[in-house]
């Protein structure tokens, strides 16, 4: 009979400590996954700036996130449901930094993509992938200068057919041995490009007197 209250002490013991080891387990994944969103939006961040068009670079980042603005879903950009965006205004000029999202080898491409009034590309910057290291990893700006391509392009130039990567007759690079991910990347440029020539003015207006 003695055996009985050890057994049951030791139980005792193995249950808080499981209780203990399953709290602190929990704590931890979401101190990380708070950790890792608030990383990613600092990202996001600071790479807004260096996709707007060369005069308006120059505006600090709490200006450009003043022009915060949701817009409703859209395929064509690869949002499902409504969806932030930026439109930055300075001395006549005025630019869209539209969230898109393409479909790589190793899933989502999430680029951030600055277009102006006139449909003229400011810059394009990936802000998170699953590319595979060393072969679709060169969309990135601290890897590769190959994103500096669509500065200053436009639906116009290159033409609208040569909006491809060269293997498929277009005018943009390829990567050696990872032709699906620049693919993906053009692609979904392209279409933000033809998303904002369809809207027209209007993603150009105040919410409030947006039709």
């Amino acid at each position: 009979m003695s055996l009985l209250p050890a057994i049951r002490r030791a139980s005792l013991g193995l249950g808080l400590f499981a209780l203990i080891t399953a709290g602190v387990v929990a704590g931890t994944r979401a101190l990380t996954a708070e950790r890792i969103a608030e990383n990613q939006r600092a990202e996001e961040y600071r790479l807004l700036r260096e996709v707007l068009p060369e005069s308006l670079r120059d505006l600090p980042v709490e200006t450009v996130l003043a022009g915060r603005l949701t817009l409703p879903a859209s395929e064509a950009v690869g949002q499902r449901v409504p969806f932030a965006a930026w439109r930055v205004e300075r001395d006549g000029r005025a630019a869209l930094i539209l969230p898109v999202v393409a479909q790589g080898y190793g899933g989502p491409i999430h680029l951030l993509v600055g277009i102006d009034r006139e449909g003229q590309l400011g810059g394009v910057r990936v802000s998170r992938h699953q590319e595979t290291p060393g072969l679709g990893d060169p969309i990135e700006r601290r890897k590769s200068d190959w994103i500096l391509a669509f500065e200053g392009a436009s639906l116009e130039a290159p033409p609208r057919e040569r909006w491809a990567v060269r293997p498929d007759g277009g005018d943009f690079d390829s990567f050696t041995g990872a032709t699906i991910t620049p693919r993906a990347v053009v692609a979904a440029v392209r279409r933000a490009l033809e998303y904002v020539d369809a809207e027209g003015e209007a993603l150009f207006q105040d919410e409030e007197t947006r039709p």
